[in-house]
């Protein structure tokens, strides 16, 4: 009795085992399969990209296409925008001049003091 289940017992591992050595292979053979996909995939992207490689001219003639379109979309100040822009410009450069002119004065003249020039 002792026997029979000690056959039993090694035919269901014996299945056990087959069956495992059965899904490996499956899932090698899926493996592979994929693997080979996606290197057909790479290699026709690569065959694409190859045959659709823009020349030189065409790269040129695309930038200058895309600055025109990005000049197009500039909003441009109006001559009264501009004028009072200028006018503000104007107003603070001379303010900074008279307070470098200011202070160059004053620290001459406590130089002037300093040194008895």
């Amino acid at each position: 009795m002792a026997d029979k289940k000690k056959k039993a017992a090694k035919k269901d591992d014996s299945k056990k085992a087959k069956e495992l050595n059965e899904n490996k292979a499956a899932k090698n053979e899926k493996d592979t399969k994929a693997v080979k996909e996606s290197s057909s995939k790479a290699k026709s992207s690569d065959k694409k990209a190859a045959e659709k490689k823009p020349s030189v001219f065409s790269k040129i003639a695309k930038y200058f296409r895309e600055c025109k379109s990005e000049v197009k979309k500039i909003v441009w100040p109006t001559p009264k925008a501009t004028f009072k822009n200028m006018g503000i410009v104007l107003v603070v450069l001379i303010v900074i001049g008279l307070l470098v002119f200011g202070l160059d004065t004053g620290l001459i003249a406590l130089l002037r003091l300093v040194m008895d020039i």
